[in-house]
């Protein structure tokens, strides 16, 4: 129980870390935007984008936003889109590693440069530390070439019947403090009452 609950705090602070580094750009930066006055090559060569992250294109009624194939962004092809945008306050999550393209579809602008191709990042989960000396629960070691059950040349697995155990039954776990003192205060009674029978059969 204690493994699983150190399990689940670790993954619920992976997830808080992921929305906590979750970040949002602004298409063009703070001094330019979604247009044809801004350099938005420069601009994303300066950013590092990861799943997670949101794109926001903000831009005037006279451009829109389409997200294309890698051909139809190289070719500044506008009439076969995946998606079309046009609110004048997208925001486009970034959702998956890869590439994805965007483009203006007003009619000119894609050569003047509002074309921009986004490169998103997988975000990486360092796995959960475990100690490598520590057993995990509901587990035994495995008993060693010095450990007096094992039947010479059997594999040392505990799986493995032991001289104490015929038959190939599992030794059961041994019982708690007061199971042993009532077995121990048990035995002792039968014992007794066995010796007081056979003195008086004398």
């Amino acid at each position: 129980m204690a493994v699983q609950r150190t399990f689940l705090c670790l993954v619920a602070m992976a997830v808080f870390v992921e929305l906590a580094a979750a970040a949002n750009y602004t298409v063009g930066g703070t001094n330019g935007g979604w247009d044809t006055s801004t350099d938005l090559q420069s601009w994303v060569s300066s950013q590092t984008f990861a799943v997670g992250d949101n794109l926001i294109f903000q831009y005037t009624p006279n451009h829109d936003v389409l997200e294309v194939t890698k051909a139809d962004h190289d070719s500044c092809q506008t009439s076969n889109p995946l998606q079309t945008y046009n609110d004048g306050n997208t925001v486009v999550p970034l959702t998956s590693p890869g590439k994805r393209y965007f483009i203006c579809g007003t009619l000119g602008h894609c050569s003047q440069g509002m074309q921009i191709e986004i490169d998103t990042l997988a975000t990486s989960t360092p796995p959960p530390a475990t100690s490598p000396s520590s057993p995990a629960p509901g587990t035994s070691p495995s008993p060693t070439a010095e450990t007096p059950e094992s039947a010479p040349g059997s594999p040392l697995s505990p799986d493995v019947p032991s001289a104490e155990s015929p038959g190939g039954v599992s030794p059961s776990p041994p019982p708690p403090s007061s199971a042993i003192k009532n077995s121990f205060g048990t035995c002792i009674g039968f014992g007794f009452g066995l010796v007081l029978m056979v003195l008086l059969a004398f």
